[in-house]
């Protein structure tokens, strides 16, 4: 650390590209949570750079970055608008963390759920339409394991993401893979997708598999595709709620 002659120490500057990560961080987020919002004017460079208390260099490269992440366009004549929200690469992890994050209303996860379920519900039915039998061991094996360690709430997450991944992976579709994988890993990391706890989570957990399991069994490729479909969507509804969404709350 670089000391001055009177014994004050500096710390050490943070590298440009660094600090081009923060700047590109809290402008995703002051996007996001429409602090800036579609249609107005991004403030000009001198005033970002004083405000970040960075370089102009580094704020152009970070205008830059949002603009490839589709938060920004550049308007002629105008300056750089706040993009459409439907331009948004929402897959972009900047772009999905600063959603979910700051997601109070759950709406974001609720639309995570509807994509997610419609995905995962697709690759289940593709997997039942063309399995081996040595495929359907490994579901089945999926399967087996959630139901040894159904009482280990830890363990039991843990090899849940496994039986949808190796549901995924089996379906042979790459890109459904891929973006359902990033949309759960992302929901998963947020403790408001755990949601709240409620009756006979675990059994209700297993039964919901145990049918996707047997649609792949029989071959059944709509039955497959509804039976994932509805335990993403119906699952998410009972930790948000804590009962399903249609079912009103009592009076008592």
């Amino acid at each position: 650390m670089p000391v001055r002659a009177d014994g004050f120490a500096f710390p050490p500057r943070r590298p440009a590209e660094r600090l081009g990560v923060a700047v590109v961080s809290e402008l995703v987020e002051l996007i996001v949570t429409g602090q800036f919002g579609e249609g107005q004017l991004l403030p000009p460079e001198g005033v970002l750079t004083e405000h970040f208390g960075v370089s102009r260099t580094v704020i152009r490269e970070s205008v830059k970055r949002l603009e490839e992440k589709g938060l920004l366009v550049v308007a002629q004549g105008r300056g750089t608008q706040v993009a459409r929200v439907g331009s948004w690469n929402m897959l972009d992890p900047t772009v999905l963390s600063a959603l979910v994050d700051n997601d109070e209303s759950l709406g974001v996860l609720d639309e995570l759920t509807i994509v997610r379920g419609s995905l995962e519900g697709a690759m289940a039915g593709a997997v039942a339409s063309r399995r081996t039998p040595e495929e359907l061991s490994r579901v089945e094996h999926a399967l087996q394991t959630m139901r040894e360690i159904q009482h280990e709430t830890d363990s039991f997450r843990q090899a849940d993401v496994v039986f949808h991944f190796t549901v995924m992976e089996l379906s042979r579709n790459r890109l459904a893979e891929n973006i359902a994988k990033r949309l759960y890993r992302r929901a998963l990391e947020s403790t408001r997708y755990h949601g709240v706890e409620y009756e006979s989570a675990f059994e209700s957990t297993l039964d919901d598999h145990a049918l996707v399991v047997d649609a792949i069994s029989r071959r059944d490729a709509a039955a497959a595709e509804r039976a994932m479909r509805d335990h993403i969507v119906n699952s998410w509804q009972l930790r948000r709620f804590g009962r399903p969404a249609e079912q009103p709350e009592s009076d008592a």
